[in-house]
């Protein structure tokens, strides 16, 4: 592994980790986090802030082919890598730190 990548990801699941077992959530070095199937970047640190929810959260994408989206629920989109596709979670809009922002 090359320092300051992670990896980030599901392997192939609709979930991005179990409840309380995400090792990055309070992880804030500076590098890329990358998906764990492919390793295409997907978020740098500078967009990772400190959320009250479980998982690691960021307010943008580090290309912006770095994820595919489609429509899951009103206020959500499902996402995944935009290179393999892998699932990685949710974008819930308009959940960013600041209003009109999204939370990754």
């Amino acid at each position: 592994a090359l320092t300051g990548r992670w990896r980030a990801g599901c392997w192939g699941m609709a979930f991005c980790s179990f409840f309380g077992s995400e090792v990055y959530k309070d992880h804030f070095d500076a590098g890329i986090y990358v998906c764990s199937k492919c390793g295409y970047e997907l978020f740098s640190s500078k967009a990772k802030y400190n959320h009250s929810s479980p998982w690691p959260a960021f307010t943008e994408t580090i290309h912006p082919d770095s994820l595919s989206k489609r429509k899951d629920r009103k206020n959500a989109l499902k996402v995944s890598c935009g290179k393999c596709g892998n699932g990685l979670g949710h974008e819930f809009l308009n959940d960013g730190p600041k209003p009109g922002q999204s939370r990754f």
